[in-house]
């Protein structure tokens, strides 16, 4: 098995509780920058679901902010999916 080490960050979810995500992937859109995060559980990055934050980096280290509007969220995640294809 191949271990992979990734980038982590924290959120804070509906519920209030503390949620570790790991960064898959990151691009750039319309001049910001974003990360896309999965979930980790007990050491292991899920497959399922993947979060667009956009992430604004200072210095060596970057904080993650929500998109609250639901038309930029869905914006920007039909602009990623398309840089996939």
């Amino acid at each position: 098995m191949d271990y992979q080490e990734y980038i982590t960050f924290h959120v804070t979810a509906k519920d209030g509780t503390d949620v570790e995500m790991a960064v898959v992937d990151e691009f750039d859109f319309e001049d910001k920058h974003y990360v896309v995060g999965a979930v980790i559980q007990d050491d292991t990055v899920l497959d399922n679901g993947r979060y667009i934050y956009e992430s604004i980096v200072d210095g060596d280290d970057f904080v993650v902010e929500k998109i609250k509007r639901e038309f930029d969220y869905n914006r920007i995640a039909k602009a990623y999916m398309d840089m996939e294809e």
